[in-house]
């Protein structure tokens, strides 16, 4: 669902997010997403406005330490040291010390403003490889001391977990979790509203995250999964009980979505999404921040999946995905995009017009 330039939604009332002493308004937050939300893309989301809170992609932290050893820096950290706040960096590991160095480091050298541990993460890379991630939603008693010595590290800049349901369907174990986190003094708890068997298939159960709610004493609940409009996003504050809102994939290719969402928080009209010439100069303006940061070679290879995501659901965007998903070269992505990238109608009308008429001048 897009949201159109004239829809007003009905008005809720909602209160600025508390993360420690950190004030969150509006309380929308844009997820951390490996390979995607690195510096070029959240300085998109920033030229539109309406986030509350950025977050990096996650970034390893045994990795980290080991860049460090070798004097590199990390790329997911890219930018980060001149960037605006608030901004959070997502880590993930199981080894409470290496999280907890991870974490003091991030804080006394970068000053980021939160520090979240992934127990969310459900690929297998994460999980049965490094016994991280969603696996240790198994192991409550690890997830305590993991949360305990970062928290002991990094304060008082907070801390936060982000968590799903459980492990299963038939293993949900998240108000038990939730109760986990808070003892062992996070400043906030996110969950997304699905099980790690999931992935990212079916639908997010907000009931379920909702019920989290009475098991937390003090600390906020940030609930994540399928919010893809501003509708959506005034509904979950409506029906749910949510301190704050988190917004993932559907952000990828429309980054606006964040400002649109804070307008109807506001009880304003929800804006229009972008033309799709806006849509186009956007994504333009995307591949310029990467190629800038990685260079043309890299640059271009990485923007094949945001081009993709950039489509994604149009009509008509068939045969600019297949061959973005291949770009190799400048020339042929500005090629791809000016002539296969869907068009708005009336813009075609003019040119078209514009054509016939030099044509029989």
């Amino acid at each position: 669902m897009n949201d159109s330039a004239d829809t007003t939604l009905p008005p809720v009332t909602v209160k600025p997010l508390k993360i420690g002493d950190l004030v969150i308004d509006p309380p929308i937050l844009q997820a951390p997403m490996a390979g995607y939300t690195n510096y070029a893309f959240r300085q998109i989301v920033r030229d539109y406005g309406g986030v509350g809170l950025q977050a990096t992609e996650m970034v390893s932290a045994r990795s980290f330490v080991w860049l460090d050893q070798q004097a590199e820096f990390p790329d997911r950290l890219w930018g980060i040291e001149d960037e605006p706040r608030p901004l959070a960096v997502q880590m993930w590991d199981n080894e409470p010390d290496t999280m907890a160095r991870v974490g003091e480091r991030l804080v006394e050298e970068f000053q980021v403003s939160v520090v979240d541990i992934n127990f969310g993460c459900p690929v297998k890379q994460v999980t049965q490889s490094a016994h991280s991630g969603s696996y240790l939603l198994r192991w409550p008693e690890k997830m305590f001391s993991i949360i305990r010595r970062v928290v002991e590290a990094c304060a008082p800049t907070p801390v936060t977990a982000k968590i799903r349901l459980g492990c299963s369907r038939d293993k949900i174990n998240a108000n038990e979790i939730a109760q986990v986190v808070e003892e062992a003094g996070a400043a906030a708890l996110t969950v997304h509203g699905r099980t790690a068997a999931d992935f990212f298939k079916g639908s997010a159960d907000w009931e379920k995250i909702s019920e989290i709610k009475p098991y937390l004493k003090k600390i906020p609940l940030i609930g994540n999964g399928d919010l893809d409009s501003a509708a959506k996003v005034v509904e979950a504050f409506r029906s749910y009980q949510v301190d704050g809102v988190m917004i993932a994939r559907a952000c990828l290719g429309r980054p606006w979505l964040f400002a649109q969402a804070a307008a109807a928080l506001r009880g304003e009209p929800v804006p229009a999404d972008p033309t799709l010439t806006e849509q186009r100069m956007c994504l333009l303006r995307h591949y310029d921040l990467v190629v800038q940061r990685f260079g043309i070679e890299k640059g271009t290879m990485l923007m094949r999946k945001f081009a993709c995501c950039y489509a994604q659901g149009m009509y008509g965007a068939r045969a600019f995905r297949t061959r973005a998903a291949k770009v190799s070269s400048p020339a042929e992505f500005y090629e791809i995009v000016e002539n296969l990238f869907p068009r708005d109608p009336e813009v075609d009308a003019v040119e078209a017009a514009s054509a016939e008429m030099a044509s029989g001048s």
